[in-house]
């Protein structure tokens, strides 16, 4: 189901054949002239929209790093994700975005090409069933659960897309259009402490105010890292992420060395194991009431379930919502939850690129729901793929009036 409170239209789009005025829309080189108020409505879209699907697929999508990218959990050495394109049969086309992260999605890239050609087939099947019908099939038939989530994802991005493309609409105004900019912050992944300073030192430079810091591997060389940053970039701001590394006494430890060093991180992200309920509500309860800091699940909510649990127990202040852990739709209900339960929100990312993080990012934009912005991924790619899209001046990435999200890829036959 669409959630029922996040997207209501704040007025109506006075298009009587959307499928016709589609075709019109993407074979034309300016927006068509329908009468589009700030908001067409994402709700609204998925009753009304009828998908024809010309074309999908999915394809590798390789990309190099600028250098390793080690969390507590695993290291990636390169960008082995899956791209995903969708053509309706009105010309329109939209394209999504599979993460590959070893111990966090459940995917390698050859089961994920094969479970999104199997979701692919299912959407050129589909011809003549709403928008909404199609994204519940996907959710609770196609790619059910947290196992291909990320597939998931990238395949409602996709579909997603190619509607918006069809209705001559950016995304961050059909999720709402709060506003077309967000700020992000730019992670350092788990190095040295030299190498750490040297990190902090040129993202200064570029106008970063937010480091967040992966740490979880090693107490004492996490907090060595922190104080060889703290030396050449002494305003920015913290973000810790354990990504399940500690346990919650050695969670506290950092806390209490932080506070000795008159560091307050403005978040601690998932600083014990998925499933230490009890230790991730005990860190969270220090935290806010001895140091005033929040404490975010990220790893721990994978599901709704999971945020209900969160929310009545207390567990945590903060739910890091990332599509490809729980894929648009399921994102969409835990906003809504999460909103309504008094939980601060976070947007975040696996390692993709501008595909996968211009979705999100216009996403965030049209909501301007989250506190914490976490989408840099791709700045940290050896090669940038993807053509179009949203501009990037530092930590700030500025969407357009383009329809959707406004990113390709060069995509022809001799593309393998």
């Amino acid at each position: 189901m669409v959630p029922s409170s996040l997207f209501s239209p704040s007025s109506t789009v006075k298009i009587k054949n959307p499928i016709s005025q589609s075709i019109k829309s993407c074979m034309a080189t300016t927006p068509p002239a329908v009468q589009l108020s700030t908001s067409f409505g994402f709700k609204s879209l998925t009753e009304t929209f009828t998908i024809d699907v010309h074309k999908a697929e999915g394809r590798p999508l390789n990309v190099p790093l600028i250098s390793p990218f080690t969390i507590a959990s695993s290291r990636l050495d390169k960008v082995e994700n899956v791209a995903i394109r969708v053509e309706l049969n009105n010309g329109c086309v939209g394209w999504g975005e599979t993460p590959i992260l070893p111990c966090v999605t459940a995917e390698d890239q050859p089961l994920a090409l094969a479970k999104a050609a199997e979701a692919c087939q299912f959407l050129k099947r589909s011809r003549g069933k709403t928008l909404g019908q199609v994204l519940s099939e996907i959710n609770q038939i196609i790619l059910p659960g947290h196992s291909f989530a990320s597939v998931r994802a990238g395949v409602e991005m996709a579909l997603i897309d190619a509607v918006a493309n069809s209705i001559g609409l950016p995304l961050w105004k059909l999720f709402g259009g709060f506003s077309n900019e967000i700020t992000t912050d730019i992670t350092i992944p788990i190095v040295s402490p030299t190498e750490a300073a040297e990190l902090a030192s040129k993202y200064n430079r570029q106008g970063f105010k937010i480091l967040k810091l992966k740490v979880g591997k090693n107490l004492t060389s996490d907090i060595q890292v922190l104080q060889a940053i703290r030396t050449v970039h002494p305003d920015c701001l913290f973000i810790l992420d354990a990504n399940e590394g500690y346990n919650s006494e050695e969670a506290i430890q950092v806390l209490e060395k932080l506070h000795e060093m008159e560091v307050t991180p403005i978040l601690f992200e998932q600083p014990v194991h998925r499933d230490d309920w009890e230790g991730l509500g005990y860190v969270s309860e220090v935290a806010r009431n001895k140091y005033r800091v929040s404490v975010a699940a990220d790893e721990s909510c994978r599901s709704l379930e999971d945020v209900k649990k969160i929310a009545k127990d207390n567990l945590a202040d903060v739910i890091n919502i990332k599509l490809a852990k729980v894929g648009v739709l399921g994102a969409l209900e835990i906003i809504d939850l999460a909103r309504a339960s008094g939980l601060d929100l976070m947007i975040g990312g696996m390692v993709e690129t501008r595909l996968a993080m211009g979705f999100a990012g216009n996403l965030a934009a049209g909501l301007g729901c989250f506190k914490f912005i976490d989408l840099d991924t791709p700045i940290l790619l050896a090669e940038d793929p993807v053509l179009e899209g949203y501009k990037v001046s530092g930590p700030v990435y500025k969407f357009s009036n383009a329809r959707g999200h406004g990113g390709f890829l060069h995509w022809d036959d001799t593309w393998w």
